[in-house]
C-alpha cells in the first residue's frame, strides 16, 4: 500500500464532521503524514446580502479562522500535537474548492465525514462527499457521520 504523506481534511465546523477529521488525524499520525484541515465558507446567492453584518471578506476569513483553532481545539487538542497540522479557510462551493485544493496541495487521499443526508434534503442539497469523489485525482476515503455517534458512546460506557 501506498504510503500517504499529505492528508485533506475538509470540515464544515458541524459534530458530524469530527468522524472524519478523528479518522484523517489517527491515520497521519500512524504514517507521519502532514494534514490539510480545509474549512470552506460556502457561497450561495443570497450571501453577500445575508454576510453584511460580517464587514469585510477578510474580517470574516479572521472570524472563521478563530472558529476553526477553537473547534480543533475543543475536539482534537490530544492529537494536535502529534501531527503536522496547517489550516486553510476559503471561501466558494465546498466540493470545488476542496477538489481544487487536493490538487495545489498534491494531496495523496482526501478524508471526509459524510453527514447521511437521505431523501428530499439529499435531493436538495446534493451530497460534498459524492461530488468529491467524482472529480477528485486522488482516493477520498469517507467515513460516516453515524461512526463518530458510536465512538461518543463507547466512550461514555
Amino acid at each position: 500500500m501506498k504510503k500517504f504523506m499529505k492528508i485533506l481534511a475538509p470540515t464544515d465546523l458541524s459534530e458530524l464532521c469530527c468522524s472524519g477529521l478523528r479518522y484523517a488525524l489517527e491515520l497521519a499520525r500512524e504514517q507521519s503524514a502532514e494534514i490539510v484541515v480545509l474549512h470552506v465558507i460556502p457561497v450561495s446567492e443570497g450571501w453577500f446580502s445575508s454576510r453584511e453584518e460580517n464587514g469585510p471578506v477578510r474580517d470574516l476569513m479572521a472570524k472563521e479562522q478563530v472558529a476553526l483553532d477553537q473547534f480543533l481545539q475543543d475536539h482534537f487538542s490530544e492529537s494536535l500535537n502529534l501531527v503536522e497540522i496547517r489550516q486553510k479557510i476559503e471561501v466558494g462551493t465546498p466540493s470545488s474548492n476542496i477538489v481544487e485544493m487536493a490538487e495545489r496541495e498534491e494531496v495523496d487521499l482526501i478524508v471526509m465525514s459524510t453527514h447521511g443526508r437521505t431523501g428530499l434534503k439529499h435531493m436538495l442539497m446534493g451530497s460534498v462527499t459524492e461530488k468529491v469523489i467524482a472529480r477528485a485525482h486522488c482516493p477520498v476515503l469517507s467515513i460516516p457521520a453515524l461512526a463518530h455517534r458510536k465512538e461518543d458512546a463507547a466512550k461514555a460506557a
